[in-house]
């Protein structure tokens, strides 16, 4: 997710942006990894807003979060737009819900040495 809003920005920037999001549009799936992880603006969330309005019913969208579903309308913001983007996401989802107790899997994993 940050590197999304990160290539959006500079997409705006040098003028790059309708492509860049054509180039979104008809990749079959786009995931969205740290899904609340930073604070979005006003034009980020815009932006989050076209990109998902352009995939309805043409790609896959998987986002993976640690913040919890019932806390991202207060994440987006501005009301409006967050009933408009989570109304995109959760049309025709499937909601997976992992509970991994203890630490991190990261810290838990043996690395095999090549």
């Amino acid at each position: 997710m940050p590197r999304l809003i990160e290539e959006l920005r500079i997409s705006h920037g040098d003028g790059s942006y309708i492509k860049f999001l054509k180039f979104v549009s008809k990749a079959s799936l786009i995931v969205l990894d740290d899904w609340g992880l930073t604070a979005l603006s006003a034009q980020d969330r815009a932006d989050l807003l076209e990109i998902l309005d352009d995939r309805v019913n043409t790609g896959s969208t998987l986002i993976a979060s640690q913040l919890p579903v019932d806390t991202w309308h207060a994440y987006l913001g501005e009301p409006t737009l967050a009933d408009a983007i989570l109304d995109r996401l959760v049309h025709h989802s499937h909601r997976i819900e992992l509970k991994v107790p203890g630490e991190s899997m990261r810290k838990t994993r043996t690395t095999v040495d090549a």
